[in-house]
C-alpha cells in the first residue's frame, strides 16, 4: 500500500502545474480522477513533444510525452462540466472526494466545505485578470530567476528561460502538493476543508528567500544588475576530454584539496589558502580558471570528478539525460521505472526523488486514454471517505494555527536545503525546533553578520523556528536530545553521509526511541548506492541532475541555471515527503524513514525532458529560449538595459503583438503569418523583434501587451522583485518581530489559505533562545 491510498482527488486542472501536483499525489497512491473535456481532453494532451508510435493511432490526444509524464496512475473521466447535467455529476463526485485541484469554478468550496480545494495560477487568484494569461517563461522572469540565469551572464546576451520549459509549473505543483497534503492532515482530524490559492510567481520568489530576504532588509544591496544572485569565486563549467565538468569551491578546505588535485603546480603559490573566503578578485578568478581549464581539458570527466571527490573537492561531471539513464546510482535506486503506454510504447519513466521505507511511491499504470474510466467512475457506488481520527501527535499546545498545528519537528540541519524544509513546515503551523550548539552553531549564522544572532542569511531562512542549544557530543546533551525526539513527530537532517549513524541517530536507533517518528534524510545522492558517499552543493546537484546541460544557447556549451537554484527546491521536496509520511501515519499507518536525494529532486524538475529522451534516444541540448509550441518565445531587449519576456502561442496573439508594436508590415509578412512559418524563420524574427522592443520601457510594454491578451512580463531585477505590488498585496512579504531588530521583513508563504492559515509573527531565533521552553516547559502547555 502506498502512503496516500484511500484518498480521492478530483483533478479539474488542465495545466502543467495542476497536473504535476496531481501526479505527486497519484504516484503516492491517491486515486486521482481527472475530469477532461470530451473530444479533446486536457490542454496538455496537445503539447509538444507529440509522438505516434502505434499504427492506426492519431498523435493527439494520446501521443503527448508531456501528458504521459504528468498523468501516470490517474483515471480519466470525459465530462462536460459546462452544462447542468455535467455539473450535477461533478457535484456527485465531489460529495465523496477529499481534495480538488483546479478550484477556479465559483461556488464549489461553499457547496463542499469538507473538501480541500487548491487553485494554481500564474500570479494568484487576486491578481488582475490580464496576468492570468501567462506562460511559464513569463512567470520565471517575473520571479527574478530569469534575469539572473545563467550565472555570470554576458550582459549583451538575453536572459534564459532556465532548464526545461516548465520549471515554474513544477515548482508550483510541488508547493501545491505540500499544501494539499497538509490540509488533508487537518481535515482528517477536524473534518473541515480548506481553500488554497497558489501563485506560481510567489512560489519561485519564495525559493530565493535567502537572497531576496537580505535585499528586503537592506542587509545586502540590490543593485539591479544581473550578477545580484551570483557568488564570488571561480565556480564554473570546464570542457574536458569527453564533455564538461562543473567546479564549485568556496573555502580553505576546498582549496587545499584543489592544490593536491592539480599536483601543487607553482602557479598556485600566488594564492593564499584563504583567498576564497577573504580575497577573491576578478583577476585571481580569471587566472585560476585559465590554469584549471588547461589541467582538465584532456581528462575524462568521470575520472577527474572521482579523484576530486576523494580529496573533498566539489567537482562533478555535467550530465545529460542519456547519462542519467545509465547512471549506476540511478540504476541502484531505481529512479527510472519501465512503464508501457498504450500508444507511445514502453519507456523508462522518472519516479519521485524520495524513497519512503514503508510506503514507497509506485508507477502502477501509464497515463490514461481520454475518457478511459468514465463509465467505471461515474457508475460506481459512492465511496466512503477516510474517517476522521483524533489527533495523535505528541506536541504540546500550539496556538499559531495552520494545518500542521500540533506537529513537532526536530531539525538537525544546516545551510539552506534542510532549514528551508523546516521553514515551510513552520509556515504551515508546525513547531520546528532547531538543535545546535554554541560550539558548533548552524553554518548560516557565520555569514555576513556581526555575530551568530545577526547573520542575514540565517535570519532570512529561519522565521518562526525555535532554537535549542544542545551539545550532543556530550552524554547529557544526547540524553536531552533523545527525550526531545521521544516527544516529536518528524526529525529532519541534511548532515554528511554517515553523520547521523555515527552519532547513534540512525533510523533504527530513532525508531527504538520513538516507533512513530518520521525520519527525513536529505543527501546529495540519497543514503545508499555507489555514489551515496559523495557530497556537494546546489550547483553540483543541477549539473549532476541534467539541468545544467539544458541551459545555454543552441550549439554552445552548458551555462547552467542560476548558481543559487536548487537547495530550496530540495527542501520543498523534503517537506512534502515528510507530510506525506505524516498523513499516512495519521490515517492509521506508522512512522518510517524518508530518504531524499537532492540530485533526483532536481532531475524531477525536468522529468518530461528525461522521458522524451527515453522514448526518442536523442540528446537533449541547450536550446536558448526556444519552445516547440510557441513562437516568438524568448527575452527581448528594452530601454536602459531591461528585458521583456514574450510567449506568443496563437496567430491572434501574434497579430495583437504587432498592433501594440505598431508593426503593420510585420503583421502582414508571409514569413510570420502562422506558427509554423514563425518557427521556420525564428532567427530572423527574433532579430526583428529585438529592434522593435529596444526603445520601449519594459514594464510599460509588458503591461500594454498583457492588456491586449499577449503573454508578457518584464524580466524582473532584484529591485523589481522586492518592490513588486503583486507580491506585497498577497503578503508574500511579511513583517516579523524579534527582540534584536524590532520589525523586519521576511519572505513568507507563497500560498494563501482561507480557513486555517498559520500565524507568522516571530523572526529567526537567537542561538539557544528557547532552551527553557523546549527542555523544561514544552510538556506543560507553555508557549515559547
Amino acid at each position: 500500500m502506498s502512503a496516500l491510498t484511500g484518498f480521492r482527488v478530483v483533478e479539474l486542472a488542465d495545466s502543467v502545474a495542476g497536473e504535476y501536483c496531481g501526479k505527486l499525489l497519484s504516484d503516492f497512491g491517491a486515486e486521482v480522477v481527472k475530469i477532461e473535456k470530451p473530444g479533446c481532453g486536457s490542454r496538455t494532451r496537445a503539447m509538444a513533444p507529440v509522438l505516434a508510435r502505434r499504427p492506426g493511432y492519431a498523435p493527439a490526444p494520446e501521443g503527448s510525452v508531456l501528458f504521459a509524464y504528468l498523468n501516470t496512475n490517474k483515471r480519466s473521466v470525459a465530462l462536460d462540466i459546462t452544462d447542468n447535467a455535467g455539473q450535477e455529476r461533478l457535484h456527485q463526485l465531489l460529495s465523496n472526494a477529499d481534495a480538488v485541484l483546479g478550484a477556479e469554478i465559483p461556488g464549489l468550496p461553499e457547496r463542499h466545505p469538507e473538501v480541500v480545494f487548491c487553485s494554481i495560477t500564474p500570479f494568484g487568484q487576486s491578481a488582475p485578470r490580464e496576468y492570468q494569461n501567462a506562460a511559464s517563461i513569463n512567470v520565471f522572469h517575473a520571479s527574478g530567476w530569469g534575469y539572473h540565469t545563467p550565472s555570470h551572464a554576458d550582459p549583451a546576451e538575453p536572459p534564459l528561460q532556465g532548464p526545461g520549459r516548465f520549471l515554474a509549473d513544477y515548482e508550483a505543483g510541488l508547493e501545491a502538493a505540500l499544501c494539499v497534503t497538509s490540509a488533508l492532515l487537518r481535515r482528517l482530524r477536524t473534518g473541515q476543508g480548506e481553500s488554497i490559492d497558489i501563485s506560481q510567481q510567489a512560489v519561485l520568489v519564495s525559493r530565493s528567500d535567502c537572497i531576496v530576504g537580505r535585499f528586503l532588509t537592506g542587509e545586502s544591496p540590490a543593485t539591479g544588475e544581473r550578477s545580484d544572485y551570483d557568488q564570488q569565486g571561480p565556480a564554473s563549467f570546464f570542457a574536458c576530454a569527453d564533455g564538461f565538468v562543473y567546479l564549485y569551491v568556496t573555502n580553505r578546505a576546498h582549496w587545499i584539496g584543489v592544490k593536491e588535485l592539480l599536483g601543487q603546480p607553482e602557479w598556485l603559490d600566488s594564492f593564499d589558502d584563504d583567498w576564497l573566503e577573504f580575497s577573491v578578485t576578478p583577476q585571481k578568478v580569471a587566472t585560476f580558471q585559465r590554469g584549471f581549464a588547461a589541467w582538465v581539458k584532456d581528462l575524462p570527466r568521470e575520472a577527474a570528478a572521482d579523484r576530486a571527490q576523494q580529496l573533498g573537492v566539489p567537482l562533478v561531471p555535467v550530465n545529460g539525460a542519456e547519462d542519467l539513464h545509465r547512471s549506476p546510482q540511478y540504476l541502484h535506486r531505481r529512479f527510472f521505472r519501465q512503464l508501457r503506454h498504450p500508444v507511445l510504447g514502453t519507456a523508462a519513466y522518472p519516479t519521485v526523488p524520495y524513497a519512503l521505507s514503508a510506503t514507497p511511491a509506485e508507477l502502477a499504470s501509464a497515463a490514461p486514454r481520454l475518457g478511459e474510466h468514465t463509465a467505471s467512475i461515474l457508475n460506481a457506488p459512492a465511496r466512503a471517505r477516510l474517517r476522521h481520527r483524533a489527533r495523535s501527535t505528541r506536541t504540546t499546545m500550539n496556538h499559531r494555527g495552520g494545518p500542521l498545528a500540533g506537529v513537532r519537528v526536530v531539525e538537525l540541519t544546516k545551510v539552506w536545503a534542510g532549514p528551508y524544509a523546516g521553514k515551510l513546515l513552520a509556515l504551515l503551523g508546525a513547531e520546528v525546533i532547531k538543535v545546535e550548539s554554541a560550539a558548533i552553531p548552524e553554518e548560516m549564522r557565520a555569514y555576513g553578520g556581526t555575530d551568530v544572532n545577526h547573520a542575514p542569511f540565517f535570519l532570512s531562512i529561519n522565521p518562526e523556528i525555535l532554537s535549542v542549544d544542545l551539545d550532543i557530543k556530550s552524554a547529557a546533551g544526547m540524553a536531552r536530545l533523545h527525550e526531545l525526539l521521544r516527544q516529536s513527530d518528524i526529525v529532519i537532517n541534511n548532515l554528511r553521509p554517515g553523520a547521523m549513524e555515527r552519532q547513534g541517530l540512525g533510523y533504527e536507533q530513532l525508531q527504538a526511541l520513538n516507533p512513530d517518528i518520521i525520519s527525513v534524510s536529505i543527501k546529495m545522492w540519497g543514503n545508499d548506492g555507489p555514489l551515496g558517499h559523495q557530497t556537494g552543493y546546489a550547483p553540483c546537484f543541477a549539473a549532476l541532475a541534467g539541468l545544467a546541460s539544458l541551459v545555454g544557447h543552441p550549439g554552445g556549451p552548458p551555462l547552467g541555471a542560476s548558481m543559487r537554484y536548487g537547495d530550496s527546491t530540495v527542501g520543498a521536496a523534503a517537506a512534502y515527503a515528510a507530510v506525506v509520511a505524516l498523513l499516512h501515519r495519521e490515517a492509521g499507518g506508522g512512522g518510517q524513514f524518508v530518504d531524499v536525494s537532492a540530485v533526483e529532486t532536481l532531475s524531477s524538475m525536468i522529468g518530461d525532458c528525461l522521458l522524451h529522451q527515453s522514448y526518442t534516444g536523442g540528446a537533449l541540448l541547450p536550446g536558448g529560449n526556444r519552445h516547440p509550441d510557441i513562437c516568438p518565445h524568448g527575452c527581448y531587449p528594452c530601454a536602459e538595459g531591461a528585458w521583456i519576456s514574450l510567449a506568443v502561442g496563437t496567430d491572434e496573439q501574434w497579430r495583437r503583438l504587432c498592433d501594440v508594436l505598431e508593426a503593420d508590415d510585420l503583421a502582414h509578412d508571409p514569413r510570420y503569418a502562422t506558427g509554423g512559418e514563425r518557427h521556420r524563420h525564428s532567427d530572423t524574427l527574433d532579430s526583428t523583434l529585438a529592434a522593435l522592443t529596444g526603445p520601449h520601457d519594459a514594464e510599460g510594454l509588458a503591461q500594454r501587451l498583457r492588456l491586449a491578451g499577449v503573454p508578457a512580463a518584464k524580466s524582473a531585477t532584484s529591485l523589481d522583485v522586492i518592490s513588486d505590488p503583486l507580491l506585497w498585496d498577497r503578503e508574500l512579504y511579511r513583517f516579523v518581530t524579534d527582540h534584536r531588530e524590532g520589525q523586519r521583513p521576511i519572505v513568507g508563504p507563497s500560498w494563501r489559505m482561507v480557513n486555517c492559515p498559520a500565524e507568522i509573527a516571530r523572526g529567526a531565533p537567537d542561538l539557544g533562545e528557547h532552551n527553557d521552553y523546549v527542555l523544561h516547559a514544552s510538556n506543560t502547555g507553555a508557549r515559547p
